[in-house]
């Protein structure tokens, strides 16, 4: 064991600045893939013929050199971001950098730019948006607060993790760091099912919908992000003129903007409407509700009880357990 710390376990002591630093990187003798500096052996040329495998640090030490002279170290490949030697189908996915995070809060706290927006513009998913923004607003809460962080910690845990920067002005294009537009799998379509179309009708992805269910909304309408498509319309209708996407654009952010607008006014009133008591240790809330909004089987969004779920009848006695309807 001492063996390998002092020969190619030494690479891992200190870790690669801006790199990742996992097994599959190195070579058996602790050399750095990306940056090996042994040159190939020619056949009958004894001088420029080398070992088989250099020394352990060789490369090493190339790339101290390459770091101290201000040359960037290559990027990692698909290779290097392996961390189980023994599993290569698994690959080490990118975490969002310090920079980007502090652009994401900056742009909805700041710049009052909607989460869709963001997610749109830096390309990460509107999921990942909301919870860092609730995260950045704690984290500056505690600072506030006087309280202790564990950022020595989580800078560590950075380093050694494949990070997606944040662009380096508002200009440019960011980096996608995950798919923004994925098609949720609707618990209506999860059944097969065959229907029969008769060869004049026109059967597109509305008609395909209301197969499924008559209220379940087209692919193009229950993506994350439909404005995109609307977007590559108008720009396939007008080509060559970027002003008709900057108009619609900016159309929808008013409409977006309006409708938070709306959204906010009304938990302002909600909020407003409840009566709170506050004894020193708990703040209790009290707002007044009508029996009826629970629905007729109880299981209405506006009932009381709904946020928490409600569990199923399937085992309640009286209950009708077998299909009632074919699909």
């Amino acid at each position: 064991m001492f063996r390998w710390l002092s020969g190619p376990g030494s690479a891992f002591r200190d870790p690669l600045p801006g790199s990742t630093n996992y097994l599959n990187a190195y070579d058996p003798s602790g050399n750095l893939v990306r940056v090996r500096t042994r040159t190939a052996r020619r056949p009958n040329d004894p001088d420029s013929a080398t070992d088989a495998e250099p020394e352990a640090g060789m490369a090493r030490s190339a790339l101290d050199q390459n770091i101290a002279g201000g040359k960037p170290i290559p990027k990692e490949t698909a290779e290097d971001l392996m961390p189980y030697p023994m599993n290569r189908q698994f690959r080490s996915q990118p975490v969002l950098s310090e920079e980007l995070r502090d652009e994401i809060y900056r742009m909805i706290s700041q710049e009052g730019k909607s989460v869709r927006t963001v997610s749109e513009k830096l390309e990460v998913d509107m999921q990942r948006v909301g919870a860092v923004y609730r995260l950045k607003t704690i984290e500056n809460q505690w600072i506030q607060e006087g309280k202790r962080l564990a950022t020595p910690y989580a800078r560590a845990v950075n380093e050694m993790l494949p990070k997606t920067p944040a662009p380096p002005n508002s200009k440019s294009r960011a980096i996608p760091h995950e798919p923004i537009n994925d098609l949720p799998v609707h618990a209506a379509t999860r059944n097969q099912l065959f229907h029969p179309v008769p060869e004049s009708m026109h059967f597109n992805r509305t008609s395909a919908a209301k197969v499924f269910s008559r209220d379940l909304l087209p692919a193009e309408h229950r993506i994350p992000h439909p404005e995109m498509v609307e977007l590559a319309k108008v720009a396939q209708e007008h080509r060559g003129r970027d002003d008709k996407v900057k108009e619609r654009r900016e159309e929808l952010e008013q409409e977006e903007a309006a409708a938070l607008a709306l959204t906010r006014e009304r938990a302002a009133a909600r909020e407003a409407a409840a009566m709170k008591i506050d004894n020193g240790r708990w703040l209790f809330r009290f707002e007044n509700i009508k029996a009826e909004s629970v629905g007729k089987d109880g299981r209405a969004r506006g009932g009381v009880g709904a946020r928490y779920g409600v569990p199923p009848q399937d085992r309640k006695k009286g209950q009708v357990k077998i299909p009632t309807r074919v699909v």
